[in-house]
């Protein structure tokens, strides 16, 4: 008898417990989280989010996440992607930027229409012109037959032109005035060609660096620069962690037929710990590599080998510019992103608010002043 009433009071301690876990979404994930219990995670983190899940899902295929930084970036698309202008997408490697140039795209009235990528960094500086605009047969040495370029290929629609700071300099004035007049000649041809193309280019390059440099041209990085739009790394939206690892444990579970259900106690704060350098590719990596090696319900993550990257990693060094763009932002999440006023950031600070405004538009800082 007492063993049967002991009983009782633990479940209805824990049905208690979960009533009041179902009613603070915040807490569900804390409380699975430290339970390792993947399915929970899920089923916790359903209550109140459904609608948004869905409608982001449905606007931005492929992207998971609900920190503050990740929704000001999702909500600088929804803004210019109705328009044909340029935009630029930095951040660091492995943030996701050609998934903001699909979404950017996809909500475009261009959605019908082709969009065509090229990676500048990964084509030859002498065949690059060719990849862009087309070559005429004989244009150069091995070309053989005619061939149609991006922009060509991209007409009517979407060019994405990835790490577009590896442009030779000698380039960027063609590329120039196919952004200004959407005209071009193809390699080893006079005659002009007209398209309509909406450009989108990606970087992870300090461009604005680069030009001082010498290695870029400031009237491209003006026109290319119409409305940038900053990806924050995976470090400064640790809250969608859990979300990832959820995300992309399920997809490769699914792809692999692996029973993964749960987690291992704990491994989910050591993933939120952990600095994540290749940002959410290297995150991807991790959980694809952990469900190969999980043959059972529980994902055992491999968290030995994040403990000694972290450990030989060597300290970070970094620039003034960094620097300067860790203090301001520690400074805004601690004023809740109020820039002025008496307990804005600018008091912080200690410069005007106008000043500021322009240092987080400066250093792409994923922020919209109010």
């Amino acid at each position: 008898m007492q063993n049967a009433q002991t009983t009782f009071n633990k479940q209805n301690h824990s049905k208690r417990e979960e009533d009041s876990l179902a009613n603070r979404p915040d807490l569900a994930i804390g409380h699975a989280t430290q339970n390792g219990e993947l399915t929970k995670l899920e089923r916790d983190t359903t209550g109140e989010s459904t609608e948004y899940e869905s409608h982001a899902e449905f606007l931005f295929e492929g992207i998971v996440g609900k920190s503050l930084a990740l929704q000001r970036a999702l909500h600088e698309v929804e803004i210019v992607a109705p328009t044909d202008s340029c935009v630029l997408i930095q951040g660091e490697t492995g943030t996701g930027k050609e998934l903001i140039a699909r979404a950017i795209h996809k909500l475009s009235r261009r959605r019908d229409a082709a969009f065509v990528r090229l990676n500048c960094a990964a084509i030859p500086s002498d065949l690059l012109e060719s990849e862009l605009f087309g070559h005429e047969r004989g244009a150069f040495t091995g070309a053989v037959t005619s061939a149609v370029g991006r922009f060509e290929l991209a007409d009517k629609g979407t060019l994405f032109l990835d790490e577009v700071g590896d442009i030779p300099l000698e380039l960027q004035p063609k590329l120039l005035r196919v952004l200004q007049e959407q005209e071009f000649e193809e390699l080893g041809s006079t005659r002009t060609q007209k398209v309509n193309v909406r450009v989108i280019a990606a970087t992870h390059r300090d461009l604005g660096q680069m030009i001082e440099d010498g290695e870029f041209r400031m009237d491209l990085y003006y026109r290319l620069h119409v409305f940038p739009i900053c990806v924050p790394p995976l470090r400064e939206r640790i809250e969608d962690i859990p979300l990832l690892v959820r995300h992309y444990a399920a997809k490769y579970a699914a792809r692999l037929n692996r029973p993964i259900e749960a987690f291992p106690s704990g491994a989910m704060k050591n993933l939120v710990d952990y600095p994540w350098p290749g940002n959410i590719r290297e995150l991807q990596n991790v959980i694809e590599r952990a469900v190969i090696l999980s043959p059972e319900r529980v994902l055992e993550l491999p968290l030995h080998e994040l403990k000694e990257a972290t450990a030989q990693a060597p300290p970070l060094v970094m620039t003034l510019r960094d620097a300067e763009r860790e203090h301001i932002l520690r400074v805004l999440r601690e004023c809740k992103w109020v820039v002025g006023g008496p307990n804005g950031a600018a008091v912080r600070l200690g410069t005007k608010r106008t000043t500021l405004i322009y240092k987080i538009r400066k250093l792409g800082i994923a922020c919209r002043p109010e």
